[in-house]
């Protein structure tokens, strides 16, 4: 009998909580099968059979374990049960987000399903799930109508009330009590500032029409909104390295460098990955590196190191709808930018008054490392560089590089 226990994650990390058995107690593992999975503050871990046998659990899912705890036992003197094939290993599944209707491969097959001919039909173009479905034809056949109200409202159980006064209790996850701790001890330790700006995203959102195919085409990944932003604020940052900087003790310690956070909405919270020295990087490799690193996220596959170091964050409120908002600091830097939803509104332009896709940006900071000149000058200075991308090229206009003035 040997014991598997919990394994060391990463520094500072003295404890994780088991969130799921991918194998259950006396099931039969293979040697490096996954059977469980962890979570700690900043990231999820799996935990590996060291040898075949029969597995005994010995934790239970919920638990918060410290490091070197013994998770379960494996009697590697059992019989493999007859007949049992080779195991592939067993992997945590992707966390999924609500669609209108749960697919329905997971669900019976639609030639199993008592439905009427159309009903049928509409069930495996739509893929529906049939367990979403309340029957309302004799002898619980699924009608036509029935598929349709499912469509119309997804997420509604079959018999679920309209209303309910059901109360739930969870455990809050070891991600979300340091996610909840950060964000008091940002607005307790730093003096937070916000400060405004709108940006007319014309000229990108052109840029974005002409090239979009040709770039997918060359570079095998879209052309976001996220690789033009990330330009513009590494060469403001280089412009005014106090937002580059933050406070350690009574120091400042500033960077020569930009190490971009972009703030991702994980199935299990908010997490930060970093794209290190974007400074650096070409317009297609960030958004190389934005993609990787938000599949990640999704997968909750993001290693510790990739969620450490950054110097400034960027996050889009945009995506859920979110016109204006004021981020809060990713400590310990000192600033983070927020994008906001795009939206056609009339400005005034050459004495004109004309529609154009705006949007809003917003830049919270720490007072006590940046003052209100340089954070103006910085929103001001990612402002000129959004509405003028040819400057993303040298980061000012060509024909001064030309001339030298």
């Amino acid at each position: 009998m040997i014991d598997i226990k919990i394994p060391t994650v990463g520094e500072s990390i003295n404890e994780v909580t088991l969130v799921k058995w991918l194998k259950k107690d006396g099931a039969w593992v293979d040697r490096d099968e996954v059977i469980a999975e962890l979570e700690s503050e900043k990231a999820t871990f799996e935990i590996n059979a060291e040898k075949a046998g029969l597995l005994q659990t010995v934790a239970k899912e919920g638990d918060t374990l410290n490091i070197g705890d013994i998770a379960a036992r494996i009697d590697e003197t059992a019989e493999k049960p007859a007949g049992m094939p080779e195991a592939a290993p067993a992997k945590a599944e992707p966390a999924k987000t609500t669609p209108a209707a749960a697919p329905a491969a997971e669900a019976k097959p639609a030639a199993d399903v008592k439905a009427t001919p159309v009903a049928a039909a509409i069930i495996a173009d739509k893929k529906v799930d049939p367990a979403v479905i309340q029957p309302s034809g004799t002898g619980g056949r699924i009608l036509k109508q029935d598929v349709l109200e499912a469509l119309s409202h997804p997420g509604r159980k079959p018999g679920q009330a309209m209303f309910s006064r059901e109360d739930r209790v969870e455990k809050m996850s070891n991600l979300r009590r340091t996610v909840s701790r950060r964000l008091v001890e940002a607005k307790n330790t730093t003096a937070m500032l916000t400060t405004f700006n709108e940006v007319d995203m014309s000229r990108i959102m052109d840029i974005r029409s002409r090239y979009k195919d040709k770039f997918k085409e060359v570079h095998g990944v879209g052309l976001g909104f996220m690789s033009f932003f990330t330009k513009a604020c590494t060469y403001a940052l280089l412009e005014w390295p106090a937002v580059n900087a933050y406070i350690d003790g009574e120091s400042i310690v500033y960077h020569d460098y930009c190490d971009i956070s972009i703030a991702v909405s994980a199935p299990k919270g908010l997490v930060v990955p970093v794209i290190r020295n974007a400074e650096s990087l070409a317009m297609a490799e960030i958004e190389k590196k934005v993609v990787e690193l938000a599949s990640k996220a999704r997968d909750n596959k993001l290693s510790l190191e990739e969620m450490q170091g950054g110097t400034f964050t960027i996050t889009n409120g945009g995506v859920f709808g979110s016109l204006l908002s004021t981020p809060i600091i990713n400590i310990p830097q000192s600033a983070i930018l927020g994008m906001h939803k795009i939206e056609e509104r009339p400005i005034a332009l050459n004495g004109q008054v004309v529609i154009r896709p705006m949007m809003y940006l917003a830049l919270s900071y720490d007072h006590r490392i940046i003052d209100g000149r340089e954070s103006v000058g910085f929103l001001v200075r990612v402002k000129e560089l959004l509405e003028n991308p040819e400057l993303l090229l040298f980061g000012k206009d060509p024909v001064k590089s030309l001339l030298e003035v």
